[in-house]
């Protein structure tokens, strides 16, 4: 089993450098071929004035979404007995998300590790904190996901949901952590690695994953003020639109090679959004539709991120109480 293990993290090292722009390329070509395909159905949609309203609403929602996850991240923290500020994690989380976009997809996981490191939390326990935050924000998503599933298939959804909170629990997910942060200690954590406490998870994270699944939750609203500002939408549509981004969004989120899951998002969702028989009053969206619709959202989410990566070195330099 080890020399299985290593070899396939030999396999890894030697296929990363040439696994991200190969996976961009198919993108590329994907959403081209749809481009070209469609031009006219996408050339043919309008946004109104109420629609540019609905963009903006939808800017300041995707926003506060970051700005809450970082607080979570910090309740995480404080679960480690760190005493950090919540505030202070959210700035942090500001600042270092939009390295995101950067080849790797983990620059800024370890910046955020930085950072806590420089508020004096153990490099190991502030590399825990992230890993922590991750699983958890997936898990969110993943939940919120599975709700897109046809009603017919409601068991399905039930059992899903059932077996990630079961995986969560202190039992389970403690001895998968701690399997993790062995291969952590011996890379950035080094000298640390007796500051880790053998029982890593010692409750249920129910803040935590509440937090987590806000989180997701907040953005899904985000990308439902996107969509109404292209077509009209009914309140019933609303949690169908919200668990579609969210599949979108843990699939960009964990695929290796995609930075800030660009390209895996927008292939997921504008597929979903024309299937036929997700949403309960009404059919799918058109092509047109779809492809605008994650196209403008990708502007709004990168927008959000670097208003907040801005406002929080304004803050720091020019604070409010100084």
């Amino acid at each position: 089993m080890k020399k299985a293990w290593l070899k396939l993290k030999q396999g890894w090292k030697r296929w990363k450098p040439f696994l991200s722009p190969f996976l961009l390329g198919i993108i590329c070509v994907f959403l081209g071929r749809a481009l070209y395909t469609h031009w006219k159905e996408i050339s043919a949609v309008q946004i109104s004035a109420m629609g540019w309203a609905c963009l903006a609403i939808a800017t300041g929602i995707t926003l506060f979404a970051h700005v809450w996850t970082g607080w979570v991240w910090g309740w995480i923290l404080q679960d480690l007995d760190q005493p950090v500020s919540c505030v202070w994690a959210a700035q942090a989380y500001l600042k270092t998300n939009i390295a995101k976009y950067l080849p790797s997809n983990l620059l800024h996981l370890y910046g955020r590790a930085i950072a806590a490191k420089d508020q004096g939390v153990p490099l190991s326990l502030a590399s825990l904190s992230v890993l922590l935050d991750t699983l958890l924000m997936t898990a969110g998503g993943l939940i919120l996901g599975l709700f897109c599933i046809p009603k017919d298939w409601l068991f399905m959804t039930l059992l899903g949901v059932t077996g990630i909170l079961v995986v969560l629990h202190p039992r389970i997910l403690d001895p998968v952590l701690n399997r993790l942060s062995a291969s952590l200690r011996q890379t950035v954590a080094g000298a640390e690695s007796h500051l880790l406490p053998k029982q890593l998870v010692r409750r249920y994270p129910t803040r935590a994953l509440l937090g987590e699944t806000v989180f997701v939750a907040l953005r899904g609203l985000g990308f439902v003020m996107t969509v109404s500002a292209l077509t009209p939408i009914s309140l019933g549509m609303v949690p169908t639109l919200v668990s579609i981004f969210s599949v979108g969004w843990v699939l960009g989120f964990i695929t290796p090679g995609a930075p800030g899951g660009i390209g895996i998002f927008e292939v997921t969702v504008s597929t979903l959004l024309t299937q036929q028989g997700l949403f309960p009053d009404a059919p799918g969206f058109s092509i047109g539709v779809a492809i605008t619709a994650v196209a403008i959202q990708r502007l709004v989410s990168t927008l959000a991120e670097a208003l907040g990566a801005i406002l929080t070195w304004a803050d720091e330099r020019w604070p409010l109480s100084a």
